[in-house]
């Protein structure tokens, strides 16, 4: 594009400039690794690793496909055994060929988390430097979520053994369950049906106000996934444990829908179950038309007369002639009467609740049908989506840790590549002109070289030129 034309096309000249600097953004990574890789060389110990020639290799970067040569070290171990390693790829945390950088493989799963692979492709294709595949994507959540499914396994049994790593005190803890079904495809789909229920549960502290009539839990931790009941309980409590210090908790109150797996969550007496006011309201309204009904029903329910509700129940449905109307009033019965422990509210209970720490308070429960939309239904329900087992744990998993706010720090463990800090100060702060005068002019800034047309109708582009890019960095 030539800029003495009248009018220019910013957005190609920003993308001709953005492919440019990411061309040399790749020769100067490429020169920082083979530099590192020199170092390496030297100061090595010379009697144990032999030096036994260059290899090249690759890494996809945000700025795009960076390669690069390491050399092959050969040791002898004490048993005789020759074994060959790349000192370099050791140093920066890596093993194997074609390698992802972390910065990269951790935009492409938090781009996943808002849509499709095939939209997660187009979007990292279309704003990096490097391309990607709909399966290639797909492939790094998988990656990724397999490490993330080894971690909790991990705090899973170490909770088990009572040697969870959470340090967070609280006496009293929130619990809330639900289920939500998803549509499966191929071997899953064969195996298990057209859908299968993925758990979900959530656990906090309390809230605390972030508005005149907004709230937000605190300390929230989540987990997920298409798991048999034990094995999601195990992994539940090892989410908990990996937060909280599961000694110090002296009371949990559990909400959820009365589905059996749910209530397989009450383990002992410092666990009380209540059942969730979304699904009684809903209960009475599905299963009783009549409005004179829903209301003697309800005054029996808010008056904590469970046994005369029960038992008005039952007396309605020998008062109706229609047989379906008949039905629906002993579906109610049978619904409330195996939940009938935990028909009153926690709050309307008066348990020994421990109060609430400075800054929080305690709101009722009933968070969790929000939170099914906000941990999965976004993502993983509807628009003909479908999942294998695997692939739905996968990216529950990333979710869970994207919602509470812990995406980023996982990533980071996980994705890292490590190097010398010389070289990362020199990587990050280095991208200026100072390796390119041929583009931008000399000195670290880079701007004093820049040019364009006198012309007034050029004034945007000669601002753009006399931009300090140091501050942006």
């Amino acid at each position: 594009m030539s800029v003495t034309e009248k009018t220019i096309d910013f957005n190609s000249l920003e993308k001709l400039i953005f492919e440019k600097q990411c061309r040399e953004g790749c020769k100067l990574l490429k020169e920082k690794l083979e530099q590192y890789g020199e170092d390496l060389k030297e100061s090595r110990d010379k009697s144990i690793y032999r030096h036994k020639g260059l290899k090249k290799t690759t890494i996809k970067t945000i700025m795009g496909e960076v390669e690069y040569t390491r050399a092959l070290y050969e040791v002898v171990s004490e048993d005789g055994i020759k074994k060959y390693v790349y000192l370099l790829d050791q140093a920066m945390g890596i093993n194997g060929s074609g390698f992802m950088s972390g910065l990269l493989s951790g935009l492409i799963v938090k781009t996943a988390c808002e849509g499709s692979y095939r939209s997660t492709s187009r979007i990292i294709s279309e704003t990096t430097g490097q391309p990607i595949s709909h399966t290639a994507a797909w492939n790094v959540v998988q990656e990724i979520g397999n490490r993330i499914g080894i971690k909790e396994a991990n705090a899973a049994e170490a909770a088990a053994n009572n040697e969870g790593a959470g340090e967070l005190e609280t006496p009293l803890l929130f619990e809330e369950m639900d289920g939500i079904w998803l549509n499966l495809q191929g071997k899953s789909r064969k195996e298990f049906g057209r859908n299968r229920e993925m758990k979900l549960s959530i656990a906090y502290d309390g809230a605390e106000r972030k508005g005149a009539k907004r709230y937000q839990l605190t300390n929230k931790v989540a987990c997920a996934g298409f798991l048999p009941v034990g094995a999601f309980m195990k992994h539940k409590e090892g989410v908990i444990a990996g937060t909280y210090n599961t000694d110090e908790i002296r009371m949990r109150l559990l909400n959820g829908d009365g589905a059996s797996w749910i209530k397989s969550g009450i383990t002992d007496e410092s666990v009380h179950f209540q059942l969730d006011q979304y699904h009684i309201n809903n209960a009475i309204r599905k299963y009783v038309k009549n409005r004179e009904m829903q209301k003697m029903i309800t005054e029996y329910l808010y008056a904590k007369k469970i046994d005369g509700m029960l038992e008005c129940i039952m007396l309605l449905s020998d008062s109706v002639s229609d047989d379906d109307e008949q039905d629906n009033l002993l579906s109610l019965y049978d619904y409330f009467s195996s939940n009938k422990s935990g028909l009153i509210p926690c709050h309307r209970r008066g348990l020994p609740i421990p109060p609430p720490s400075e800054g929080k308070v305690y709101r009722r429960l009933g968070a969790m049908e929000s939170n099914v939309f906000t941990l999965v239904g976004n993502r993983m329900k509807g628009r003909r989506f479908c999942w294998s087992i695997d692939g739905g744990n996968n990216m529950a998993r990333i979710l869970c840790l994207k919602v509470t706010g812990k995406l980023n720090d996982t990533l980071q463990s996980l994705t890292k590549i490590i190097l010398p800090e010389k070289y990362a100060e020199n990587i990050f702060s280095g991208l200026s002109a100072a390796k390119v005068p041929q583009l931008a002019g000399k000195g670290y800034e880079g701007y004093h070289k820049s040019f364009a047309p006198p012309k007034p109708e050029y004034k945007w582009l000669r601002g753009i030129g006399s931009m300090n890019l140091g501050d942006l960095i």
